[in-house]
């Protein structure tokens, strides 16, 4: 039951990430909005991830997973209620900021329970690539519903069937028996974990991930849109919609293959590094791509490569990271180097909608060919040490 508790935390963390993205093209008009204001939604929510991450950590360590894991749950679906009534951008925002607490609750119970009780803790790279599946599987789900349900019902009705969603899995956390957690571990020695070299690098390399990550799940389906306009192909306002909130659910397939292929080789979490490396090359020359095409079939195309390419790099550098430390101190561990992550979201996909505003999604996804250029040398660093 305690497997089935942590992959359905990654579940639900991966429709918090969809989340925004999924809602995209019916929430701005709905609050009439634009990019930029659209990118502060995004910045608010990962900041308050950002702040969350690092709490949630220690206090898994403290209290075990089981009541941070009920917390996510409940928390989220709470939020995500809110996000379907919110009729205002202070509200909607209110909404979001909430809506990170929650998400990091799922993501910490999750994360660190991932790699100690899939394949007996001996593999932690690869019990995290095969948990992230679940995380794909959100991800790919979220956009899917959304995208079906816009068409049939209501916003607010559409988006509360999302809360539904996310807090059932509260009854199988209640049910679960967990790992003991290191309960006499301190907020003294999460601070000293924070200046191990390993954790610096492994946090700055999750910057660089997160800002591919969170910006492509949520920009996707305004790239999409302008895609499809720039093609001359003559669609109705209602099927483009949908059309472009699919590519993040061709992105999220992608991950999943990515991460499963990714959890079946043994060798994983010993040469990772290297298959990080020669992936971000791939996706840095993939998003270029992506910056220039008129071909909504090639923008399908490279939208899968690049989720297929990126799938592996969030849960290799974790399990990389964890090798390098005792099982007890997970939980903080994961805490200060997602909180790197949750930097790259707030920042990157903020930056990429203020630029867009003075010319276009599309071409603004060129401030995430440096972050995947980054993430090639500190990829090797943090291997090396």
């Amino acid at each position: 039951m305690e497997k089935a508790a942590a992959v359905l935390c990654v579940f639900g963390l991966g429709m918090c990430f969809s989340l925004l993205g999924s809602v995209s093209v019916k929430l701005m008009p709905r609050l009439n909005i634009d990019q930029g204001k659209f990118g502060s939604l995004i910045s608010g929510f990962m900041t308050s991830c950002l702040a969350s991450s690092l709490i949630l950590g220690v206090v898994t360590d403290k209290l075990g997973y089981g009541p941070v894991a009920i917390l996510g749950f409940l928390l989220t679906a709470i939020c995500i209620l809110l996000l379907a009534r919110g009729r205002t951008y202070q509200a909607v925002f209110l909404s979001c900021v909430l809506l990170g607490f929650g998400a990091m609750a799922l993501n910490t119970a999750g994360n660190t329970l991932i790699p100690v009780v899939l394949f007996e803790g001996k593999n932690p790279a690869a019990a995290s690539n095969l948990g992230n599946v679940f995380f794909g599987i959100g991800l790919l789900l979220t956009p899917l519903v959304t995208s079906f349900l816009f068409r049939i019902t209501s916003y607010e009705k559409a988006v509360s069937a999302l809360a539904v969603i996310v807090a059932a899995p509260v009854f199988v956390a209640m049910a679960a028996t967990y790992p003991e957690s290191n309960a006499a571990f301190e907020f003294a020695g999460a601070m000293a974990i924070l200046t191990k070299p390993a954790v610096l690098v492994s946090g700055l390399a999750l910057f660089c991930y997160a800002a591919l990550d969170t910006s492509l799940c949520n920009w996707l389906p305004a790239f999409g849109k302008e895609v499809i306009g720039r093609s001359g192909q003559d669609m109705d306002s209602g099927v483009a919609d949908a059309s472009a909130q699919r590519l993040i659910s061709v992105y999220a397939i992608a991950m999943i293959i990515g991460r499963l292929a990714a959890s079946q080789i043994p060798a994983i979490t010993e040469y990772g590094a290297w298959f990080i490396v020669g992936a971000s090359l791939l996706t840095a020359l993939i998003v270029l791509l992506m910056t220039v095409t008129e071909s909504v079939r090639l923008a399908w195309v490279l939208v899968f490569v690049a989720g297929l390419a990126s799938a592996p790099f969030f849960p290799t550098i974790v399990g990389i990271t964890f090798a390098k430390f005792s099982p007890q101190v997970y939980g903080s561990v994961f805490g200060i180097i997602f909180a790197g992550a949750l930097l790259g979201g707030a920042t990157i996909p903020k930056a990429i909608g203020n630029l867009a505003k003075g010319s276009t999604v599309q071409k603004s996804l060129k401030l995430l060919i440096p972050a995947c250029i980054i993430l090639v040398l500190l990829t090797i660093i943090l291997d090396r040490l």
